[in-house]
Parts: structure tokens; sequence; C-alpha cells
């Protein structure tokens, strides 16, 4: 298995500088990993500094509490996509799903999806603050919505991706939508589980952490 490929390397901090993208992208060329992900700020710093390599950009919308509405997503979308970014993960409007106004949060999605020009959509639903059959619901919107990825958590959250939000999302999506896991994600063995689990993709900050620790060991069994 090509850890790398499973992997978005992240940085969304609010303090992050030129430097610290630069030095993402950097570690992205040397481990393989799929994307960088970075605030829509930087987007165009890493599609120049990713240039010539495989390695695609992601970006936030309405991260990370979601509130903005669904104009507002769709021009940062929009935006971020004519900058370079080939990956959008966009954060829902939480309070609307709590509210069962399940035909606002879907047409929020739809306007996104069709802003992109046919782009990567990831759905961030944000697991830490939803009940189970909450879950299953944006589960089956998502679904419907025929978006690419559901996505659990913003890492900005009460608590990051667990097992069981992956097991569940991965009994109630079709067979088209793929999941990314993401939020407090720190070793392989608990990256491992949740690929196991059903995630084909992983969002994290420590992604150089976990793939050195995965060589180092393979170093020590030879």
């Amino acid at each position: 298995m090509e850890i790398g490929k499973y992997i978005d390397h992240t940085n969304l901090k609010m303090s992050a500088t030129e430097n610290d993208i630069a030095k993402l992208c950097h570690e992205a060329i040397e481990y393989g990993f799929e994307t960088v992900c970075v605030n829509p700020y930087y987007v165009t710093l890493a599609k120049d500094l990713l240039k010539d390599t495989n390695i695609g950009v992601c970006t936030v919308v309405g991260f990370p509490l979601g509130m903005n509405t669904p104009k507002v997503k769709a021009y940062e979308a929009i935006e971020a996509t004519e900058n370079g970014a080939d990956e959008i993960d966009m954060v829902i409007n939480v309070g609307a799903l709590k509210d069962k106004d399940y035909e606002y949060v879907k047409s929020e999605i739809e306007e996104i999806r069709d802003s992109i020009d046919g782009k990567t959509l990831k759905v961030i639903i944000e697991t830490s603050l939803l009940s189970k059959d909450e879950i299953i619901k944006m589960t089956e919107i998502c679904n419907d919505t025929f978006v690419n990825f559901i996505k659990t958590n913003t890492g900005f959250g009460s608590r990051g991706v667990t097992l069981e939000d992956v097991e569940l999302i991965n009994k109630h999506k079709n067979e088209v939508l793929e999941i990314k896991a993401s939020g407090g994600i720190k070793t392989y063995g608990q990256m491992n589980k949740l690929i196991e689990a059903g995630a084909t993709r992983i969002g994290t900050s420590n992604s150089v952490e976990i793939v050195t620790h995965i060589t180092e060991n393979y170093k020590e069994e030879k």
C-alpha cells in the first residue's frame, strides 16, 4: 500500500507563513503525498511550488464554521479553483442540518458542486457535533448530490475522527462516494484502522511523522 497517496498533507493554521507552506509542499514532493491542503490565501503559492509534479492542491471553503451563505461559499470555491485549487473541502451548515432543513443543506452542496467545473468536492460534516442519525442523514445527502467525498471533521471541533464515524458512514454510503477521515490522526496504526474501516483519503498535519515512523520500523525489521 502506497501510504503517501492516501494523505492530504495539511496546514490550516491561522499562523501559517509562506515558509511553512513551502515546507509543506517540499515534504509532499519528498514523501509522495496526494495533495497539500492549505487555506485559500496560499492556493496560488502552493500551486506554483508544486508545478511539474502530480501533487494536487486542496483548499477549504466556509472553514471552519460552515455558517457562511451558499453564495459566499460558492464565490470562495470559484476563486480557489481559478487560483489553481484541484480539490475543495467545504463545511456544511451544521445548524441547518440540526434544524432538519435538509433541502437547504442539499442545495448548498449542489451550488458549490456546480460552481467548480468538475473539480473534486469533499463535504465536511463535522462528526464531533452530530448524532448517529445526523451522520447517516448527511451520508445520504452526499450520496444524492454525487459529491466525491464525505469528510469527517475540520480538525477544529471538540474531537477528531473516530473509527465508529468511518464505519457508520461506510455502512450507509453508496459505491461512488469516498470517505476522507480527518481530525486528530497522529499515528500509522490509527490511520491504518481508518483505511481498513473504509477511508480512502486521510487528512492530517502529522503526515511526515506517520510515514517516517513506518520507514524506521521497516529498517528495524530488516
